[in-house]
């Protein structure tokens, strides 16, 4: 594949991700692909096929087989990525524990897609959001440079000694996956400074200091394990940190642990994840331009959850809509709102905070729909008061 890497050019989001993993070339890539982010599998093979990585790809025979391959690859001391959707998470449920249960720094390329039943191949969160509390760093991305940009980052924070654990970058299906935009790379000698050479601490080929890896462990020493893991992804918050600002001193595109879009002022915020957060921002300069004080906030680091940093991005607005891709089924607003609202009650004073699901199986949302929550959080920042704290929109 002949792609131009002086200044821009034009990838869709798999390609883009895909070129990143070309650039970090990891030593293993073990793979089962699923759409939407198949094409990210098979440009990686035309990679492996031309001699342009020097990766051992591992063609399994499910995605469960994907995830136990990286396990065991990165337990020898490889560095090791792969990619996935949707069932194709579900499918590695209980491999995801114990990578990260294992302290093992995989990178796996996300493309958000909804769970079924019923069997939908578009995007929503339902997949990753399911994988939340695996203990695995999660990085989410509004545009295909994020997408290719995290992976990158996401390496970086997963092999750091101070955390060990294994991350995922995730993108909407189809929306970002198969969406061509120019973007701009970055030169092969450069990604391969910024990543440095994987030193693992412990392989179990080193037959000179022999490590052990998921052996039994009773009460007197399990939660001690869960513990440091704990304590792993916790310090991984101020490595995301660290290391964005690094990537942004190195190719002049900073990142935080998230995104305020016209937050400094505003008093009708909204809350959203990925690409739904550009049409948020074109509703955002609508109203802007009436003189009305609307924001978004963008996390970019769901897990783990930056909850003091976006408790104090959010401080000074009066009322906050949480718009979830996907439903917790708890009856109670989707994840991403129960996280914020947690994470505000310790304020003094506290904005209305409200849950609005939206999009699930790639249902279109769109500037109109952004405006009418915007119209809601007005009258609840006039009254005080949420009308409706949870339901549906974009039915």
């Amino acid at each position: 594949m002949a792609i131009a890497t002086k200044g821009q050019t034009g990838l869709t989001g798999n390609t883009a991700v895909a070129y990143a993993m070309k650039q970090i070339n990891p030593d293993v890539f073990p793979a089962y692909p699923i759409t939407p982010s198949t094409a990210i599998v098979e440009d990686f093979a035309g990679f492996v096929a031309d001699g342009a990585v020097t990766s051992e790809l591992i063609t399994v025979e499910s995605e469960h087989s994907a995830m136990s391959a990286c396990i065991g690859a990165s337990a020898a001391g490889a560095r090791v990525m792969t990619a996935t959707s949707a069932q194709g998470l579900a499918l590695m449920w209980e491999m995801l524990y114990i990578a990260s249960g294992m302290r093992l720094p995989i990178v796996i390329a996300n493309v958000n897609r909804a769970l079924s039943a019923p069997i939908n191949i578009h995007c929503d969160h339902s997949d990753s959001m399911g994988a939340r509390d695996s203990g695995w760093i999660q990085l989410y991305s509004e545009t295909v440079q994020e997408a290719y940009d995290n992976m990158f980052m996401a390496m970086r924070i997963a092999e750091d000694t101070n955390v060990l654990l294994p991350a995922m970058v995730c993108f909407d299906g189809f929306i970002t996956s198969h969406a061509i935009e120019n973007i701009t790379l970055v030169e092969d000698a450069d990604a391969r400074e910024f990543i440095g050479q994987y030193k693992p601490g412990h392989s179990l080929l080193n037959v000179d200091n022999p490590a052990t890896y998921g052996a039994m462990t009773l009460q007197d020493t399990y939660i001690t394990f869960k513990h440091q893991q704990s304590q792993a992804i916790a310090r991984a918050k101020g490595v995301a940190a660290s290391v964005g600002a690094e990537f942004g001193k190195k190719f002049g595109r900073a990142y935080g642990l998230f995104e305020g879009y016209r937050l400094e002022d505003a008093e009708e915020v909204i809350v959203i994840l990925n690409s739904a957060a550009g049409t948020t921002k074109v509703a955002v300069d609508e109203l802007r331009k009436q003189g009305k004080k609307a924001g978004v906030l963008r996390p970019r680091l769901f897990r783990p959850f930056p909850f003091e940093e976006i408790a104090k991005a959010l401080s000074g607005a009066k009322a906050i809509a949480c718009l979830d891709r996907v439903d917790s089924m708890s009856g109670f607003g989707g994840p991403l709102f129960n996280e914020v609202r947690s994470a505000l009650y310790e304020l003094d004073k506290r904005p209305k905070v409200m849950s609005r699901i939206y999009g699930l199986g790639g249902r279109d949302y769109k500037v109109k729909d952004a405006l009418e929550v915007y119209a809601e959080l007005e009258k609840t920042a006039a009254s005080g008061k949420v009308e409706t704290l949870q339901k549906y929109i974009t039915l």
